[in-house]
């Protein structure tokens, strides 16, 4: 479907010229006849975004909160889209931000209703927002958990039956429709790396391939998560060589809300998983098929060898706390048998060539085989290479996986993205360090771009009350914590720096009397959570996860609790970034958790109605070494306690 654009062309006009006078009337006249204020920041970043769309460039758009940004993006994307007849692609930092951006009341909605425009928006998921409908099969014969059989009751008759035509067929599958669904459960549930897609019984009846189908007929914008973009980056090649469809089609324009995490999403996206059943699955189809002596006796070895390599990454492995990722020794033994691994897969891929051509093998099946061989084996060749590979262990109750990263994704996205002639905008709060982007330009391979600072317009010496603590021990903190709770009834935010920090928080709180409900992320599907919370004024949100994005203007959020300062965890990614730094507290940490912290402060006064406080716990030893760090991103002076 191809949407006409709000306003007219003649033969005489550019495009652009009718564009700026189009946006310049939204602004200035159109959107205050709405009641929106006229903002001189909003206008000023409107013209200066107009620059990258009119000579498709990159551009930093770093604008406080309340400066409007989301409806100059979106006006923009929505315009060009429709020139160009390409959908723009708006990435956001997680599943949370895309909710804020298409809820009810949101600023699409928002700008659908004060400029009558009716926008083609469809969202695009991460797999693993949808459910498994082969793991909810198998699974629902065995569990009785409610939950999950509520889930299975809800699946449509399609779906099961097998005979339906496809124009029966519906949307179904994403994780927001089962809001009731805890974390823990809907992993049980949902699409994980195991999955074997292409070969799967139930792929065309899939709620993922349904929700794909739908989103790449959008014809304004397809909203998706930097993890979902940067899979799609990183899977087109593949997917085009298997006669599959990228993930995403091709765009007229991409924004990143929340541009400055796009780096880590980018590093996730470009990791070789390595579970510690695959290997053994794949070659074991192999050796279902008629097979020589000499392959026989490489598959064995090369089980013997991978059985002992993951066996070594369990017992040297240690636990992270904020991370999910266990840190593994660079242990000779363990690297030495990674060498031999590799020798033996590149032997294997040789016979394979010889076996395919001797015997009548499925074809399909050989090119699963050997593409799954040179994936296993260029990740162990960045295992191998000193300095160019981050990996980790990755457990739960069934089995392991190891994790390779490179280092450095700065050249695949100069290549696979920032090459492409198009414009790309990057938004957020948080871009810059003292006004220079070439932090995150050079880290993202990013070499000419455009770049503007606007602050927010809020008065915070008004409506803000920063308080600082000294953190004498967590039980103090707690009762502390506690107070500021009892007296301002709930209608808080507090954010914890790692989810073992919130479940010691809960674990005590449980213990105590509130005369508020207390709401924990992870408990249900997490826009019906910050839903809840908006809506009921007296109600505490503990979050781990919500220090970006989170948008409730007004009464219902009217405190924010920092439990503690958000330093990335010791983990084996960040530990990288520490060992390639001349000093890694001043390169690393220290500027990921001021970020952090000025996003997190940033949740509290969202209109220029808003009023509350702000509380930070810091334990004696950061007060002395970084108290002054703290106050200069402070929008407002902090009271100390």
């Amino acid at each position: 479907m191809t949407q006409t654009l709000p306003f007219e062309i003649s033969k005489e006009d550019t495009f652009f010229d009718v564009l700026g006078d189009y946006i310049g009337d939204v602004f200035y006249d159109i959107l205050p006849d709405q009641g929106y204020e006229l903002r001189d920041e909003q206008i000023y970043m409107a013209f200066q975004v107009e620059q990258a769309f009119k000579n498709k460039q990159t551009i930093f758009a770093e604008a406080g909160v309340g400066t409007g940004k989301t409806f100059v993006y979106l006006l923009y994307a929505i315009c060009y889209a429709r020139y160009m007849n390409k959908p723009a692609i708006i990435s956001c930092a997680d599943e949370t931000l895309i909710e804020q951006l298409v809820k009810k009341g949101g600023d699409i909605e928002k700008l659908e209703e004060a400029l009558g425009l009716n926008v083609d928006v469809r969202l695009a998921k991460a797999r693993e927002q949808y459910v498994c409908v082969k793991k909810l099969d198998k699974l629902e014969e065995t569990t009785e958990d409610e939950d999950i059989l509520d889930v299975y009751d809800s699946i449509p008759e399609f779906v099961f039956g097998g005979d339906a035509s496809m124009q029966k067929f519906e949307r179904y599958g994403d994780r927001k429709e089962y809001p009731w669904v805890s974390n823990e459960k809907w992993e049980a549930i949902s699409w994980d790396p195991l999955q074997q897609c292409s070969t799967c019984d139930w792929r065309h009846r899939c709620g993922q391939t349904l929700n794909r189908q739908y989103y790449r007929h959008s014809s304004d914008l397809i909203i998706c998560s930097h993890d979902f973009y940067m899979e799609h980056v990183w899977t087109k090649d593949s997917r085009k060589r298997e006669g599959q469809l990228p993930l995403l089609p091709e765009a007229s324009s991409v924004i990143f809300d929340e541009g400055h995490l796009l780096e880590f999403a980018a590093q996730k996206a470009l990791t070789y998983r390595f579970n510690s059943k695959t290997l053994t699955s794949v070659l074991t189809e192999y050796l279902n098929q008629d097979i020589r002596e000499e392959s026989l006796l490489l598959i064995e070895d090369i089980l013997e060898m991978h059985d002992k390599w993951f066996d070594i990454l369990r017992d040297t492995s240690s636990e992270v706390e904020g991370s999910n990722r266990h840190e593994v020794p660079r242990s000779k033994e363990m690297i030495d048998l990674a060498e031999q691994m590799n020798k033996k897969v590149h032997s294997l891929l040789e016979q394979l060539v010889f076996d395919s051509e001797l015997f009548l093998m499925d074809d399909y099946n050989v090119k699963i085989i050997e593409e799954y061989l040179e994936f296993f084996s260029y990740g162990l060749a960045i295992l191998l290479k000193d300095n160019k590979g981050i990996f980790w262990l990755e457990t739960n109750h069934e089995d392991s996986s190891l994790v390779i990263m490179p280092r450095l994704v700065e050249d695949v996205l100069e290549k696979e993205v920032f090459s492409q002639n198009i414009p790309f905008l990057f938004s957020s709060a948080t871009l810059s360090r003292q006004k220079d982007f070439s932090y995150i330009a050079g880290s993202l391979g990013i070499k000419n771009y455009l770049s503007f600072t606007v602050e927010s317009p809020f008065d915070y010496e008004e409506q803000m009350k920063m308080n600082g603590h000294l953190d004498q021990g967590e039980e103090e903190k707690w009762e502390n914590m506690k107070a500021h709770l009892e007296h301002q009834a709930g209608k808080t935010l507090i954010l914890f720096s790692s989810l073992e920090e919130m479940n010691r928080f809960r674990a005590w709180a449980d213990r105590q009397s509130f005369s508020f409900p207390m709401l924990y992320e992870g408990d249900r599907e997490i826009s019906e959570t910050v839903q809840t919370f908006q809506q009921d004024h007296a109600t505490v949100l503990c979050s781990y996860h919500l220090w970006e994005g989170l948008d409730v203007p007004g009464e219902a959020l009217s405190q924010v609790m920092i439990s503690s300062l958000p330093f990335p965890p010791k983990d084996p990614v960040f530990d990288a970034k520490r060992n390639h730094a001349a000093d890694a507290m001043q390169e690393v940490d220290l500027p990921y958790m001021l970020l952090r912290m000025r996003q997190g402060i940033g949740r509290l006064i969202r209109g220029h109605e808003d009023q509350g406080s702000v509380h930070v716990w810091l334990t004696p030893e950061q007060y002395e070494v970084i108290g002054k760090e703290i106050e200069g991103i402070a929008p407002t002076p902090i009271q100390w306690s």
